[in-house]
């Protein structure tokens, strides 16, 4: 099964994917996208680290998130993917201009084949202002469409709020 989380800033959407991952019963195998580019975020990578169980196998990939799927996928595990916005972030700025567009299709091929679960973590920023910026504005359009795409291949959507989420599509266990 594959399943989106979608949320805001501190909603709750990781911690819910974590207790999903272990309520499955499964092996997990954590895909972190981050990258510590500061002070502030390798403490936010530090957070994420002290809170996930010792025995999850856990997987750095900034750029390539096709390709880990695809090599970790099992019918016996379960995958989390933490998070796609930074995944978007990590494509939108590197020199690789096509790159982002070349990743999103690969992902987008590859997982509806998966075997397994995965549980897809993503920021919903799209329920604020316009931004200001050329880059920022595409930020928020591309993730739109990401997450609409992702969405239509998912058996389950979850939007999550001050730690309450909602199913908007199939169910919560």
């Amino acid at each position: 099964m594959r399943t989106l989380i979608l949320g805001g800033a501190r909603s709750g959407k990781s911690a819910l994917a974590e207790r999903l991952a272990v309520d499955g019963g499964r092996a997990v195998a954590y895909i972190a996208t981050a990258q510590a580019g500061d002070a502030e975020m390798a403490v936010r990578i530090a957070h994420h680290r002290e809170r996930r169980p010792g025995q999850w196998l856990c997987v750095e990939e900034p750029l390539h998130l096709a390709d880990v799927l695809r090599k970790y996928a099992r019918e016996d595990r379960c995958i989390l993917v933490d998070c796609l916005t930074l995944w978007l972030s990590n494509l939108l700025g590197d020199d690789d201009m096509q790159g982002f567009e070349r990743e999103r299709d690969r992902l987008l091929e590859v997982l509806p084949g998966l075997p397994g679960d995965v549980l897809m973590v993503s920021n919903e920023v799209g329920l604020g202002i316009v931004p200001l910026g050329e880059l920022t504005r595409r930020f928020v359009d591309e993730a739109g469409r990401l997450h609409q795409a992702i969405a239509a291949v998912s058996e389950r959507v979850v939007f999550v709020a001050a730690g309450l989420p909602l199913a908007l599509k199939g169910t919560l266990p």
